[in-house]
């Protein structure tokens, strides 16, 4: 395992273990870095921080319900495609969408 991946390895475990230790209720604390919604832990609630990409992409993913506050949860993936509850509906979006959504 390359340096890099390794951080990046450690860092996601320490995320876990504090998930764990505060019931998951906070996903991020201040000083975290947001990783994509496309990383994120199957039936775990996530708050989105940030919505990246093109101007068209954003107000795409703002119409679905994507927008920064907002409760996700990833409800199941196959292929890196995703199906999440946002705002009490059931979305699908691809791997690349998914890549925007920063939590």
């Amino acid at each position: 395992m390359s340096a890099p991946a390794a951080d990046l390895f450690f860092k996601m475990e320490t995320v876990k273990a504090r998930n764990r230790y505060d019931g998951g209720r906070h996903r991020r604390r201040k000083g975290d870095d947001d990783m994509p919604l496309s990383m994120a832990t199957t039936g775990e609630e996530n708050i989105i921080r940030r919505i990246g990409g093109k101007e068209e992409t954003r107000l795409f993913l703002e119409e679905l319900g994507f927008v920064v506050g907002s409760v996700v949860t990833v409800i199941s993936e196959a292929s890196g495609n995703l199906i999440v509850n946002i705002k009490n509906s059931r979305v699908a979006i691809g791997k690349e969408m998914a890549n925007h959504i920063l939590v």
